[in-house]
């Protein structure tokens, strides 16, 4: 480690924190633990520095989080390697001794065949495919447009294809910018976490733990004098740089707010808002009437419906998956709504025998998390380059990181991670040290 601390264990809310640091870090997910490793893994010449990094939660990762129940690593954030063979994640998992699963996803199939022939899920398929290539042309043409403007007119599929884009985006097609969806970077391989992809980032962050503190909300970021002024539930301290990887959300609505305000960070936040994805795991008896891994829409005539993955991982389980508006107005409800609608639209499709067979064991909230107000970003159409507006940093000291900086892999968690690692070394920058060597093992 090359980066100076003092030993002081900051996760305990009784002990103060410094009056002053070189470089601090807002927020310990994916994008603030990468940014953290990075920066302690500088050049040499950074010997000397002091960080920070503060979280507001009571624990690190985020919107990456695993809940343990019913003996097993549920995730109520992130839970799939996306782009796996590109991801600079997928590396990390078995070194970091946890179970890299290859069971590809199940999102190509429809359990039962429920309301789609084989003949129907082949023509959704083509219908989604012309959809894609539609959106490609007006993105090659720079238009940028709600996404929606590119549903054929008189499709059978687009409420289907509305109800993905609510897992795809967390929002609607309609609140999405074509030119954005389109840059979003897919190698079609996605693998997964046995233990969980929440551990595995917990993991990571424990090479920071002598420098976090948790339980510590940043409220106010004072950039009118020569040190960067933070105010944080647990008092106040200056810095010379400023890592921030927290949700746009928190940004947006100035929850933590920077003074004198930044309008083209504000405008850039707001054209990159938060969507919402929200899961319910459910035990199931009788798993056994369940192929393992498998997926079930119950509805296709709808958006307002959610997706199920039967028996993950073999599992007796089944996780539902719920996005968009219809995400929102459950969230709101509180967790029952979501299990009662979760098993509502399964005893429709399989009888109703199927209530006294689910419990719900985890329900996430990502919602109505004041540390998040939602899950994953999307562009507003006409707002794509906003992702790049958010990368500008503000006076060459404070940065700006996490998943909705990503240019083609944002939504993702090793997209943040990226991003955390590139407002690290452009922070070394600007404090005149040399980033990483190239040759070293990534952080």
């Amino acid at each position: 480690m090359y980066l100076r601390h003092c030993m002081t264990d900051f996760s305990k809310a009784t002990n103060p924190l410094p009056s002053q640091v070189d470089v601090v870090v807002v927020g310990a997910g994916a994008a603030g633990i990468a940014a953290a490793r990075r920066m302690m893994r500088a050049n040499p010449a950074s010997r000397g520095l002091s960080m920070l990094v503060l979280e507001a939660r009571n624990r690190i990762g985020g919107r990456a989080f695993t809940q343990r129940a019913e003996g097993e690593g549920l995730d109520m954030g992130c839970g799939w390697l996306h782009s796996a063979d590109d991801n600079v994640l997928a590396a990390r998992v078995e070194a970091e001794g946890l179970t890299l699963d290859r069971t590809p996803p199940p999102w190509r199939t429809q359990a039962f065949d429920h309301q789609m022939t084989p003949a129907d899920q082949a023509a959704f398929g083509q219908a989604f495919a012309a959809f894609d290539r539609r959106v490609s042309e007006a993105a090659a043409r720079g238009e940028d447009r709600p996404a929606s403007d590119f549903f054929d007119p008189d499709g059978r599929w687009n409420a289907h294809m509305d109800a993905i884009s609510g897992a795809l985006n967390g929002a609607r097609f309609a609140e999405v910018s074509s030119l954005d969806y389109d840059a979003y970077g897919d190698t079609g391989v996605n693998w997964r976490v046995r233990e969980g992809y929440g551990r595995l980032i917990e993991r990571l962050g424990e090479a920071v733990s002598p420098v976090t503190a948790t339980d510590c909300a940043v409220r106010r970021i004072d950039r009118s004098g020569p040190l960067l002024r933070l105010e944080t539930s647990r008092g106040a301290l200056t810095a010379r740089i400023v890592i921030l990887t927290v949700p746009n959300s928190l940004i947006a609505d100035e929850t933590i707010r920077i003074d004198p305000p930044v309008p083209a960070l504000l405008e850039a936040t707001a054209g990159v808002p938060l969507g919402l994805a929200s899961k319910v795991h459910m035990t199931v008896r009788g798993a056994g009437d369940f192929q393992p891994d498998t997926q079930l829409w119950t509805r296709t005539d709808t958006a307002q419906t959610g997706g199920y993955h039967l028996r993950p991982f073999g599992r007796p389980m089944i996780e539902a998956y719920f996005g968009a508006d219809l995400a929102w107005g459950l969230e709101a409800d509180g967790p029952a709504a979501l299990f009662d609608f979760a098993a509502s639209e399964l005893v429709s499709a399989l009888g109703s025998g199927m209530r006294r067979r689910l419990e719900a064991v985890a329900v996430s909230g990502w919602g109505v998390d004041p540390w998040s107000r939602g899950a994953y970003s999307h562009a507003l159409p006409g707002h794509a380059a906003d992702r790049a507006r958010l990368r500008v940093p503000v006076e060459d000291r404070i940065f700006l990181a996490g998943e909705a900086t990503a240019p083609v892999y944002y939504g993702t968690a090793h997209g943040a991670w990226m991003e955390g690692r590139r407002a690290a070394d452009a922070a070394l920058a600007a404090l005149g040290l040399a980033p990483c060597d190239p040759g070293e093992v990534p952080s």
